[in-house]
């Protein structure tokens, strides 16, 4: 049995094991000759007021104790197993693979988009040439959306399933050990294709199949069951069971399933405009003036504001990050963030959203599920038209959005496509334009000098979740009406994030195994 202990150490102390071991055993009154071993368990700072402190939790083992150690990857020769689909290779579809292949099933994974090599000239092309390949772009290929856009492992779905164990995947597999002790693990865009590509190869190596440039274009129902899916090759393939994991942004999925009288539902989202600061004004609100020094790391920040009735909040908050190109049609504009491993780019960026129920919609019905994906759409496009129908995004700095101004110039950007001056009072709906200007002003006293002009809102900021809920049975992860089908992670409205979404892939894999065993 282990003993745990909190301690509190100065950013620069943080480094200095000896010294942290020392602080854990005087508060146990025990010697270090007591231990048979120690680690770091839990790693998060405490900026609230100075000194900024770094709270560590510590676990230590005595004399004739020992930390069990178990693998946490132990992968079956699955070659001649029995066979599930995964549709997309997103994280939800990458460990419901890695989990069949540990549990003696064998995966064969579709992937409408390229491997995380191929895929990066798509991302170079929206970029640099504002081309949008439909198939293979920030959203769509492998590892998903979460590959190219900054690898944050925060989650709060402790109930859902073990998030330890999807961690150690990530660190078996390559990622940095840190993210086991910190409070907010971050692996980031420069070093997640590596990892990804790793999984990937050993799906294959133990008898899992992988295909790329492979969408699911139609599927076949007999007696309310799957019986088999079609490529976009036109090959239609028998599978009794399958995972559908294909992310947010595959509108095309949620349109196949309603021509086939599949059920499905609207679902609340969040959208809004993504923020660009300086990084070294974040640091110097959230570090108190503390901004030199060199201890600290790049600071984030978490914002939220009830706005008649709405709420509105920070999204995807990257330090020192990048803002990105993520649509995936030619006629729309989508904004996204990421950061690298270092976060060591001069710009902070976040996403703030606002909160939409399908019922807030002016077209909303009870049986119509494409409610609140058609306003997205809606809202992609007329931010397309207000950048010049290109990839460059629509601007706008934050206070004269507030006094309804018309900027004229702006400071440096990271967005590479490039911003037009406009009034986002008017490419906006007002729905969501009235809720960002309250809530802008309200962040500004929370974070005395957040609210400034030389923060610079990029439009829009729509990608949030899913627009629509796959419902299925709580017990069988399976579809309500539909046995053998899965549908799961982000997608189907079941995850909001990496590890959330890895968690709904393991756990459709589960449910799998148990309706087997129950079958024999």
């Amino acid at each position: 049995m282990s003993i745990m202990v909190q301690i509190a150490v100065l950013p620069r102390q943080q480094e200095d094991l000896d010294y942290i071991l020392e602080l854990a055993l005087a508060k146990q009154n025990l010697r270090r000759e007591s231990l048979s071993e120690w680690r770091i368990r839990k790693r998060s700072i405490d900026a609230r007021r100075r000194p900024i402190k770094v709270n560590l939790q510590i676990e230590m083992w005595l004399k004739g104790e020992k930390r069990e150690v178990i693998p946490p990857f132990v992968p079956q020769n699955v070659h001649d197993a029995k066979r599930i689909a995964i549709i997309g290779s997103g994280p939800a579809g990458l460990y419901a693979a890695l989990r069949a292949v540990e549990a003696g099933l064998k995966p064969i994974v579709f992937e409408r988009g390229k491997d995380v090599r191929e895929r990066r000239r798509d991302l170079a092309a929206i970029n640099k040439q504002q081309i949008v390949n439909p198939e293979s772009n920030y959203c769509f290929g492998e590892g998903g959306a979460g590959t190219y856009s900054d690898g944050k492992l925060y989650t709060r779905s402790k109930k859902r399933g073990n998030v330890l164990k999807s961690l150690e995947w990530f660190v078996h597999f390559g990622a940095d050990q840190d993210i086991l002790i910190d409070a907010h693990p971050h692996i980031g865009t420069n070093k997640l294709p590596k990892i990804i590509a790793s999984m990937r190869d050993s799906i294959i190596e133990n008898g899992g199949e992988v295909h790329f440039n492979s969408k699911m274009t139609d599927i076949k129902l007999k007696d309310s069951a799957i019986q088999a899916i079609q490529i976009n090759n036109g090959e239609w393939l028998e599978f009794d069971n399958v995972i559908l994991a294909t992310g947010h942004s595959a509108r095309d999925i949620y349109y196949l399933l309603h021509r086939k009288n599949i059920y499905m539902e609207a679902k609340g989202f969040a959208i809004g405009v993504r923020v660009e600061h300086q990084q070294e004004l974040i640091d110097h609100i959230q570090y108190h003036g503390e901004v030199d020094n060199p201890y600290l790391p790049p600071a984030s920040y978490s914002l939220v504001e009830q706005v008649d009735g709405f709420g509105v909040y920070s999204f995807c908050m990257c330090p020192g990050g990048i803002i990105a190109p993520c649509a995936t049609e030619q006629e729309e504009v989508v904004t996204n963030g990421w950061s690298p491993s270092k976060r060591n780019n001069p710009y902070a960026n976040s996403g703030i959203v606002v909160t939409v129920a399908p019922s807030d919609l002016p077209n909303y019905t009870k049986d119509n599920p494409f409610v609140c994906l058609d306003y997205q759409k809606m809202v992609e496009k007329r931010c397309w038209e207000a950048g010049g129908k290109t990839q460059k995004v629509p601007a706008q700095r934050m206070i004269d959005f507030v006094e309804g101004k018309v900027s004229t110039g702006f400071p440096k950007t990271s967005y590479q496509p490039g911003i037009v001056s406009a009034d986002l009072n008017e490419v906006l709906p007002a729905l969501l334009s009235g809720k960002l200007k309250k809530a802008f002003v309200a962040f500004g006293k929370k974070m005395k000098g957040y609210y400034t002009n030389e923060a610079v809102l990029h439009a829009p900021e729509s990608r949030t979740s899913s627009t629509i809920s796959i419902p299925r049975d709580p017990i069988t992860l399976e579809h309500i009406e539909i046995s053998g089908l899965y549908p799961c992670g982000e997608g189907a409205g079941y995850a909001g994030g990496i590890i959330s979404a890895a968690i709904d892939g393991i756990n459709c894999v589960d449910a799998i195994l148990e309706k087997e065993k129950s079958s024999d």
